[in-house]
């Protein structure tokens, strides 16, 4: 069903190429390191912005196959670097996996909807981890774009076909995302979209025509009702198993009530201790730090 991908490959890979800070390169590292990793990708705003405040994003990609039955596994990490503190939500889970969900061969609709947005390959064990890398986000942007075809309209720009993709797939995952959330998406990158949808239909084996700045892909009604009926499936299952994802990270979040506290404290200016307790049990332990943020805010109010 696909055509030649290699230059969606080609620019796939030089995306992935983008140089990061210094310091988030050796945070990816030593996480790599300690994992036993085949590659590392950085993605988020802290990607796109420079930035090392707020809470840094990677994928750690293990090598295996043997994946636990929900995945990814997600937890916190703190850093130190030249005196200040960096912090990490890292997802880990196995390559193969993640190449087949970018693939769509998986029931997820998460991995290749991300990883169509902009990623950077910021460690790789290896030439041939690099290599399973970059196929398996040219993978993503083909099934974004195959998606994104039988979703669109018949004609129009490929923010047209961008938007109603992510927003087939903002209503498929048990989160909320703000109303127009997918134009951010597109304007602040979109230097990493321009030019990417034609390569990517292309990879996809759906020719396209354009004129300026208007595209025409070529889905014939059969292929179309083929592709709807694969998403169909997926969005059916996408909510539970995104709420099968949260209840597991509920108990199963390393680093839970670290990163609880930090948010806490960033967003009210209340420090929470993290005893033994709190860390061994951040969900029994969620109550008292409730009451106590319900009284810091009572005092705010009283004190201004």
């Amino acid at each position: 069903m696909s055509a030649d991908p290699s230059a969606l490959a080609e620019r796939i890979a030089a995306r992935l190429a983008t140089p990061a800070d210094p310091a988030v390169a050796a945070f990816a590292r030593a996480l790599a390191e300690t994992a036993g990793a085949r590659a590392v990708l950085f993605y988020g705003s802290n990607l796109r912005t420079g930035s090392l405040e707020g809470v840094l994003d990677f994928y750690v990609l293990l090598p295996g196959t043997n994946e636990s039955a929900i995945w990814p596994r997600v937890s916190y990490h703190e850093r130190l670097h030249d005196g200040v503190t960096l912090r990490a939500k890292v997802a880990t889970m196995r390559l193969v996996t993640f190449a087949r969900a970018a693939s769509g061969t998986l029931a997820d609709t998460t991995i290749w909807a991300r990883f169509v947005q902009p990623s950077a390959l910021i460690w790789a064990e290896d030439d041939a981890a690099r290599a399973d890398v970059i196929d398996a986000i040219t993978a993503a942007a083909a099934t974004g774009a195959r998606l994104a075809a039988a979703l669109g309209p018949a004609s129009g720009t490929a923010d047209d076909y961008w938007r109603a993709l992510f927003r087939a797939t903002y209503r498929a995952e048990f989160r909320v995302e703000k109303r127009g959330r997918e134009d951010d998406i597109l304007s602040v990158n979109a230097d990493h979209f321009a030019g990417l949808l034609p390569l990517a239909l292309e990879a996809a084996g759906i020719p396209s025509g354009q004129q300026g700045a208007i595209l025409s892909p070529r889905l014939g009604p059969a292929e179309r009702q083929r592709i709807l009926g694969w998403w169909k499936r997926r969005r059916r299952l996408g909510k539970p198993l995104n709420l099968l994802r949260l209840v597991k990270a509920s108990t199963t979040f390393e680093g839970a009530a670290r990163y609880a506290a930090w948010k806490i404290e960033r967003h009210t200016g209340m420090p929470v201790k993290v005893t033994p307790f709190r860390e061994r049990f951040p969900l029994l332990a969620a109550p008292r730090v409730l009451l106590d943020l319900r009284a810091h805010r009572r005092r705010q109010r009283a004190s201004g």
